[in-house]
C-alpha cells in the first residue's frame, strides 16, 4: 500500500497528466503560491515550467474563457478556482459556452475543459468565502459535475475528468485536504456517473457527497456499535449521478438518508429524494430525509459555525431516527 493525502493524489494527477500530455496545462489564481491552493499543485511550477501551470491574474471569467477557448482549440486544459464562491463570476462562459457548445454543433465539437472548483469553510471566512455550490452547475445540460471524498477518487476522477471529452466540473474540498488512503502510483480512471458503496447494511442507505460521504463513512460505525447496519453510498458524481445504485439500496434497506455538504432549498439531496420517490417509494418504510445546510448564509463567528456545519454525529441521529421510526411502524402494522 501507498498512502498519499487528498490534496496530494490530486498533485499526483496533475502531475502525471502534465507528464504525459502535452495538450494539458493548468491556469488559475495563486498556483504558484505554496499554500493558495494548499499542497495540491505544489512545485509542479518547477517541474513543468510556468508557461504549463500559468498563475493568472485576478480574472474568473477572463481565465475560464481562455481555457474555454483552448479547449475548443484541442488542448485540454484545467482551469482552477480556489475560492468556489468567486467561480460565479465565470459563469457565463461556463453555462453558456462551455456546456452548450458541442451541442451547438451537433456533437462535431466540443469544449473538454475542467473546471476545478474548491470549496473552503470554517476558519471563519464567513459567508463570502464558504459557499459550496455544486447544485447550480448540477442543474446545467452539457455540464458533468464529479466531487470525489477520498483520495482514490480525487485521482482517478481528475484523470477522467480530463479525458471525458465534455466540460467537467470538478469541485474538491479541502476539508478533505488532509484525509490520507492507499492510492496506486500508476494512473488509473475512476468512471464519472458511478457511485461507490463504502460501507454495507440492510437497515438503512445513507447517500453522501463530498466531505459528507467521509462523514457519513464515521456515522456508519456509530451506527454499527447500537445494531444499526447502515450502507453508505459515496455519490462521487452528481451529474449523472448513479440512481441505479441509490434505488437497489433502498429496496434493500426501505430507508433513505441523504447528506449533503450544500444548502437545503433546491440542492442535490432534494434531487435525491424525489427521484427516490418516484422509483421506490413503495419499498420505502419510513420517509426520507436529509442532512445539510441550513438556508442561511454561512456564520463568520466560531462558536456560530459550531452550530452551523454538521458532522459524523448528526449523520448518525438522524439515521437512527430513520431506523426506529420504521420500526415502530412494523410493529404497528403487526399488531
Amino acid at each position: 500500500m501507498r498512502m498519499l493525502s487528498y490534496a496530494d493524489a490530486i498533485r499526483e494527477a496533475h502531475a502525471q497528466l502534465l507528464a504525459s500530455d502535452a495538450r494539458v496545462f493548468v491556469v488559475g489564481q495563486g498556483l504558484w503560491s505554496p499554500w493558495y491552493v494548499g499542497s495540491s499543485m505544489r512545485d509542479l511550477d518547477t517541474e513543468f515550467g510556468r508557461h504549463r501551470i500559468i498563475d493568472s491574474p485576478v480574472s474568473e471569467s477572463a481565465i475560464t474563457g481562455t481555457a474555454i477557448g483552448a479547449a475548443i482549440a484541442g488542448m485540454r486544459p484545467i482551469v482552477v478556482h480556489p475560492r468556489m464562491d468567486f467561480m460565479l463570476l465565470a459563469t457565463d462562459a461556463v453555462v453558456n459556452q462551455a456546456a452548450n457548445w458541442s451541442y451547438m454543433f451537433a456533437g462535431q465539437a466540443g469544449a473538454p475543459v475542467v473546471i476545478r472548483a474548491i470549496v473552503n469553510r470554517g476558519g471563519e471566512q464567513g459567508a463570502q468565502h464558504s459557499q459550496a455550490l455544486h447544485a447550480i452547475f448540477a442543474h446545467i445540460p452539457g455540464l458533468k459535475v464529479v466531487m470525489p471524498a477520498t483520495p482514490y477518487d480525487a485521482k482517478g476522477l481528475l484523470i477522467s475528468a480530463v479525458y471525458d471529452g465534455n466540460p467537467v466540473v470538478y469541485i474538491d474540498d479541502r476539508w478533505l485536504y488532509d484525509q490520507t488512503a492507499d492510492v496506486p502510483e500508476e494512473q488509473y480512471q475512476v468512471p464519472i456517473g458511478k457511485g461507490a458503496v463504502r460501507t454495507h447494511g440492510e437497515d438503512i442507505t445513507i447517500v453522501g457527497i463530498s466531505y459528507a460521504a467521509a462523514k457519513a463513512v464515521e456515522a456508519a460505525v456509530t451506527l454499527h456499535e447500537k445494531g444499526i447496519d447502515a450502507e453508505v453510498i459515496d455519490l462521487r458524481s452528481i451529474k449523472p449521478w448513479d440512481s441505479e445504485l441509490v434505488i437497489s439500496s433502498i429496496k434493500r434497506t426501505g430507508r433513505l438518508l441523504v447528506t449533503d455538504i450544500g444548502w437545503r432549498s433546491g440542492g442535490i439531496a432534494a434531487e435525491i429524494i424525489a427521484t427516490a420517490a418516484e422509483s421506490a417509494l413503495d419499498a420505502m418504510i419510513a420517509p426520507p430525509a436529509r442532512v445539510t445546510l441550513p438556508d442561511v448564509p454561512a456564520p463568520t463567528s466560531k462558536s456560530l459555525e459550531t452550530s452551523y456545519y454538521f458532522g459524523a454525529d448528526e449523520i448518525a441521529a438522524a439515521a437512527e431516527q430513520l431506523v426506529v421510526h420504521g420500526r415502530t411502524h412494523l410493529s404497528e402494522v403487526a399488531q
